[in-house]
Order: structure tokens, then C-alpha cells, then sequence
């Protein structure tokens, strides 16, 4: 469509993404000629080759726009990985994609059908939700086990493995040599399908917004003002899962840019908007959400391992009126800052925005009666992933505070002011399957035990 590519010097090409003001599309908005000025004088000042790797892995559930782009445009995507591979003088280029298969076919056709620069490879890595970190990414091209790390380590690691130094991701270079600053962007609308095993529960769409285009406009149904009971309006997550809630209210005002909802408490982050319908409960939904996202970690450092399950389980026992908002607090204070990755950090500011955006159903849910709506799983989380879910019930005629349970699962199981075990209704996460079991086998009063969650 747009005809063959060719090299451009890196000083066009970074003059060009300055011109454009081109911006990664991942979450941190970093500006692409800052990352490529930063490689070039590296590989310079240590005379090392570059290895361009394109991060096509998309593992959050909620976002599409790499999937559209990866089956519909896969040629951009090689058009972006050859413009750096050329700038850099790379000798080879990587490509990451997930093992969803939902990408992979089209981009491995679309090299065959073209001619790279370099050297070009496939590299599949597990679809999880922390594959598509930077460092997770590089880690995963050396061994199956695709974890996150600092930057700086993955990048020695690599560095020893073939001489490479830089690691470019594909969503701040493909759009670099189809945009040219003196022409005005056509913004078209692509609607996508998800594919079967993947949940949709309202309409999935995905395009390009408009410069100041509003959230309403972008996504009608985000701001729909209708009144739920005991609660203003329903709200609507911005930038995906490791973004944050704000109010239909808000959303009436605010404007699809990160100034703009940044003004309004939001974020911008990966793009994504997910509006909640006024009959769904907000606090259940973005419950199953930080479940998830705990379940999801690599379990390589404390603040996953440890603090993202005690964060889920202060989000369950707050949305069950079992705890105080405090415990939510708490629990992301703990994690905030303290990761090996930013994976803590996303967890902790889509936690409790929840609690502040859902403020007022929260106070319905400490009375015990909850807000009377259904948990209807809009948050388009992958299909259940545990085909046995299973939660602990406790048989109050037998049990006689011995706390045993308490210490063989401190991470779901605590001690209540009068000694007695207090855990959430909801499921057993299945990282903490096996210390339940345990714990139900030393109960000595047998007062414990592990159902299946219907």
C-alpha cells in the first residue's frame, strides 16, 4: 500500500520521531528518539552490535491493539523493526510474540512475502500478563521462562548471550515511517473479535482517538449518568489493568490524552477504556482483577510473592465487609515502590483507585448487604482458568481457636480479635491451593474444610 522501505540515517530518523513526537504505546508514553538516542551513543561508547527486539506479546486480556495490529497490519510492524535495525546497524532483529497463536501466522506469512535487512526470528513466549515487560521480554528470549527483571540485568544477560546491547520496542517504532509531521493522520475504526476461550462481555473495539477527542465520544457507554443505588454512577478504568478507576462524571469532561486525564485522577496508560454498566458491581469486578494480577506475578521477589496475595486478600475481605479500607491501603503501601518491575506498582494504583472511585458501594458492601448488583465479569479476563475452583467453610460448632490454620496460610487465613481463623468467602487462589490443603489437615478439631466455590 504505501510501497517499498529503505534506509534512513539515524539522524532523519530521529529528527522525524522528534517531528512527530512519537510515544510508546505500552503504558509509560517514553519518547522513541530519547530510547533510540540513548542506544545509539551506548553501542557507540562500548562499540557493541544492537539486537532489535520487537515486543509483539500483548499479555493483558483487556487490550487488542497489538493483536489488530499483528493480523491485520503485520507488515507495518516489520516496516518499524527494519527502520531500527537499519538507523542501528543492527545485526539481527527478534521478534517476541505470545503462545496464543493469535498473531504469529500473520507476521510469520508477512515474512515470507518480504525481504528483512537482517537477519529475522520468531520468538514465542508464554501469554501471561507479565510477559510483555521489557525486561520479562529479554529474559524470555534467553530461557522459556519469560520473568521480569531490572533492565540493566537482562540487558548484561543478553549482552553475553550475543554481543547485543538494545532492546527497542516495536510499539514506539512501527508508525515512525507511515506518519510525516506536515501531513494530518486519517484515524480509521477497526473492530476486532476476540477469539473462542476468551470471554467478551460487551462490544470490543479498537482504533485510533482523535487529537482532544473526549472518553465519552471514544466510548459512549462510558459516560452513561444513569444512577445505581447507593452510588452516584458507575465507573470506567483507564489505561487497563494497571491504570485507574474515575467516575462517569468525570469521564463527561475529560479528554483521550495524558494531560487530560491526569486532570481528572485518571491515566491513560495502555490506551484501554472499560466502562462498567450500572447493574454490575464494580468492587467484585475489580476484585477478580487483582486476584488475577497477583496470580500472574513471576513470584521472584517479596512484593510479588508475598504482597500482591495479601493485597487481594485485603481487596476480598473490604469488598465482603469483612475489613476496613485501611487494610487495602496497608497492604499497597507495602508494595509501592518495592518490585523488580512495576508489576506491584500498576497493582497497587488500580487497587485503590477502586476503593476511592467505589467509595460509596463500598459502604453498602460493610453493612453486610452488599449493592445489590451481580459481579457479571466485564473486565474481560481470560476464561476461567481454574476448572475446580475451591473456598474454605468453617464448621463454628467444632472449632476451638487453636490458630494452626492460621500459620500453616498466613496469606489467606488470620486470627480475628478473638483468636478465631477469618478468611474471605471468596475462592482459594490457586498459588495458595496447597497451604489450604494443609491447613485443613491439621485442624485437630476437623473444622475446616475445602468445598468447591459454585
Amino acid at each position: 500500500m504505501h510501497g517499498p522501505i529503505g534506509p534512513m540515517e539515524p539522524a532523519a530518523l530521529l529528527r522525524l520521531a522528534e517531528a512527530i513526537d512519537l510515544k510508546g504505546k505500552g503504558g509509560a508514553g517514553f519518547p522513541f528518539a530519547r530510547k533510540l538516542r540513548a542506544v545509539l551513543e551506548s553501542c557507540e561508547r562500548q562499540d557493541l552490535g544492537a539486537v532489535v527486539v520487537v515486543n509483539a506479546t500483548e499479555g493483558e486480556p483487556a487490550s487488542w491493539k497489538d493483536k489488530v495490529l499483528l493480523t491485520r497490519a503485520p507488515h507495518l510492524i516489520l516496516d518499524g523493526a527494519a527502520l531500527a535495525a537499519f538507523a542501528l546497524d543492527a545485526e539481527e532483529i527478534v521478534i517476541g510474540v505470545a503462545d496464543d497463536d493469535v498473531g504469529r501466522p500473520s507476521l510469520t506469512e508477512a515474512l515470507q512475502e518480504r525481504r528483512m535487512p537482517v537477519p529475522t526470528t520468531i520468538v514465542t513466549v508464554p501469554h501471561r500478563f507479565i510477559s510483555g515487560e521489557g525486561g520479562a521480554l529479554v529474559n524470555g528470549i534467553k530461557r522459556p521462562a519469560a520473568h521480569p527483571a531490572r533492565h540493566e540485568e537482562a540487558l548484561q544477560r543478553l549482552r553475553r548471550r550475543r554481543s547485543a546491547h538494545a532492546a527497542v520496542e516495536r510499539r514506539d517504532v512501527l508508525p515512525a515511517r507511515r506518519r510525516r509531521p506536515d501531513r494530518p493522520v486519517r484515524v480509521r475504526r477497526a473492530r476486532h473479535r476476540r477469539r473462542a476461550g476468551h470471554r467478551a462481555a460487551h462490544s470490543h473495539r479498537v482504533g485510533q482517538a482523535p487529537r482532544r477527542c473526549g472518553v465519552r465520544r471514544r466510548h459512549p457507554a462510558a459516560g452513561d449518568p444513569r444512577p445505581v443505588r447507593g452510588a452516584a454512577r458507575p465507573g470506567i478504568l483507564m489505561g487497563g489493568y494497571h491504570g485507574k478507576w474515575i467516575t462517569a462524571a468525570a469521564a463527561e469532561r475529560a479528554e483521550v490524552s495524558r494531560k487530560g486525564l491526569t486532570a481528572v485522577g485518571g491515566t491513560l496508560g495502555a490506551g484501554i477504556i472499560v466502562p462498567l454498566g450500572a447493574d454490575t458491581c464494580p468492587l467484585g469486578e475489580a476484585a477478580q482483577v487483582v486476584r488475577y494480577l497477583a496470580g500472574e506475578s513471576a513470584g521472584q521477589c517479596g512484593p510479588c510473592k508475598m504482597g500482591l496475595p495479601d493485597l487481594a486478600r485485603s481487596v476480598d475481605l473490604a469488598v465482603s465487609g469483612s475489613a476496613p479500607v485501611e487494610l487495602v491501603r496497608a497492604a499497597a503501601g507495602d508494595v509501592k515502590g518495592r518490585g523488580a518491575c512495576s508489576h506491584p506498582d500498576g497493582t497497587a494504583r488500580f487497587a485503590l483507585s477502586a476503593m476511592e472511585v467505589f467509595a460509596d458501594d463500598l459502604r453498602l458492601h460493610a453493612t453486610g448487604e452488599g449493592c445489590g448488583k451481580r459481579v457479571k465479569g466485564m473486565m474481560g479476563l481470560p476464561g476461567a482458568p481454574d476448572a475446580n475452583p475451591q473456598k474454605l467453610t468453617l464448621d463454628w460448632s467444632r472449632c476451638d481457636g487453636h490458630g494452626l490454620c492460621a500459620h500453616v496460610v498466613p496469606d489467606f487465613i488470620r486470627l480475628d480479635g478473638n483468636g478465631y481463623p477469618a478468611f474471605p468467602p471468596t475462592p482459594v487462589p490457586t498459588w495458595l491451593r496447597e497451604g489450604a490443603l494443609k491447613a485443613v489437615k491439621v485442624c485437630p478439631e476437623l473444622a475446616l474444610r475445602l468445598v468447591r466455590a459454585e
